[in-house]
């Protein structure tokens, strides 16, 4: 194995490297969490509005607070399953 070919290989496990912080990055992100609520309150107000459910825009609260306490306590439950894991 020649120097270019250590050199392209450093290259891309440094490429790969950057799009995996980068994915990671954004399953973390607020930006993401709060699209997420936003997209599952809109589908759910028409989903309810659809169905004849009484006051969609109000009802339709419960489930987007419920995701977003989800993804608040993630973190906590992650933490948990892994230091049990290593058991």
């Amino acid at each position: 194995m020649d120097m270019k070919d250590i050199e392209f290989k450093l290259d891309e496990i440094k490429k790969r490297n950057r799009r995996v912080e980068a994915d990671k990055a954004w399953e973390t992100s607020t930006f993401r969490r709060i699209l997420i609520a936003v997209i599952t309150y809109a589908l759910i107000v028409l989903f309810m509005y659809s169905s004849g459910i009484g006051r969609p825009l109000l009802s339709a609260i419960v489930p987007t607070a419920g995701y977003l306490l989800s993804t608040l306590s993630l973190p906590f439950v992650k933490r948990w399953w892994i230091s049990r894991r290593r058991m």
